[in-house]
């Protein structure tokens, strides 16, 4: 990690679970991390968890990137506060508990689309043109799921596992592309299992099932941008010892 030493990091949903596990350890890692969500209070309370030279370099800003606009404008923001972008952590997600064939679910189908697709495609796109003007050799990193990789049989997920299922496919459009522009920007997909996040607390899940904690994802996240620049990481999946899945 210290060829990251200072650099920049961008973390979207950083207010709970997952995404404010990643913050925080980024932060402790040395790097200039800027934590995006709609409930930016939670971010800065983050702060109060970490080691003062860690804190100071934990920044909160206010992003639903759900809304077009608001990407645009928060990563302007971060150009001109910051200077750019050098490694994306796309963990913003959502889910809407009904039925697929349920009739009039289209506000939570397009909330859920929104955020866990279009979002995701347009952050990585303005940190991927930060990186380029800059000529960074940056990393975009997605917070994917095992549901992108199968369907669960749980009941209500609807749409989500089509969401992690489209960003496998879009991980790999990216890899693709970033190897026909001629860049050595790195792009990875981390597919948890059930992880311990308020994402999963109206979900009905098997009785005694295990979980992972947040903290393991973040892991796996500061292992993938810790490779030597030679080396890409596409994908992992991590699950719990004695997952059912």
């Amino acid at each position: 990690m210290e060829r990251w030493t200072g650099k920049v990091a961008v973390v979207t949903g950083a207010s709970s679970g997952i995404g404010a596990a990643i913050a925080k350890d980024l932060a402790k890692a040395g790097m200039i991390t800027i934590g995006l969500a709609r409930r930016v209070e939670r971010v800065d309370q983050l702060k109060q968890q970490l080691p003062k030279e860690a804190a100071v370099r934990l920044h909160a800003m206010k992003c639903d990137v759900s809304i077009d606009t608001d990407i645009e404008r928060t990563f302007q923001r971060i150009t001109d506060t910051f200077g750019g972008v050098d490694v994306l952590v796309n963990n913003a997600g959502i889910v809407r508990q009904n039925n697929l064939l349920d009739v009039g679910t289209t506000a939570d189908l397009r909330a859920v689309m929104d955020t866990n697709v279009t979002g995701l495609v347009l952050c990585s796109q303005w940190a991927y043109k930060s990186m380029v003007e800059r000529k960074v050799n940056g990393h975009i990193v997605h917070i994917s799921s095992i549901a992108g990789h199968m369907v669960p049989n749980f009941p209500k997920l609807n749409i989500y596992s089509g969401t992690k299922h489209a960003v496998r496919a879009i991980t790999e459009t990216m890899r693709q592309e970033l190897r026909d522009a001629g860049t050595k920007i790195k792009v990875t997909s981390v597919s948890p299992g059930a992880v311990k996040t308020e994402i999963l607390d109206s979900a009905v899940l098997p009785e005694n099932m295990p979980f992972l904690e947040a903290e393991d994802i973040s892991a796996a996240v500061l292992y993938a941008i810790g490779t030597p620049p030679h080396v890409q990481v596409h994908e992992i999946i991590i699950k719990p010892v004695g997952e059912p899945m």
